[in-house]
C-alpha cells in the first residue's frame, strides 16, 4: 500500500518536471503553470487506468515521462498562444 503512494507522487513531480522543461525548452507555448497542470493530469490519468488495467511501458518513471509528453502534445490547441 505505501509503495503506491510513493509512485503516485513521484509520477506527479516526474510530471511536472516534464512540463517545465517542456516550457523552458520551447516544445509548447502554453505557459509555464498550464503546461504543467497538463502533464501532471495526462500522467496522473495514465497512471490510474495504468494500475486498474495493467498497462504500461515497464517502469513507472517511464509511464510517468511518456504520458505528460502524449498530454502536451494532445492538449486542444486553443491553450496555445498565437
Amino acid at each position: 500500500m505505501g509503495q503506491f503512494f510513493f509512485t503516485l507522487i513521484g509520477t506527479g513531480v516526474i510530471a511536472a518536471v516534464v512540463g517545465f522543461v517542456s516550457e523552458r525548452t520551447g516544445f509548447t507555448r502554453n505557459g509555464l503553470v498550464p503546461s504543467i497542470i497538463i502533464c501532471i493530469g495526462g500522467a496522473m490519468l495514465f497512471f490510474f487506468i495504468g494500475t486498474m488495467f495493467k498497462i504500461g511501458f515497464g517502469s513507472a518513471g517511464m509511464n510517468a515521462i511518456v504520458a505528460s509528453i502524449g498530454a502536451l502534445v494532445i492538449v486542444p490547441t486553443h491553450y496555445r498562444k498565437r
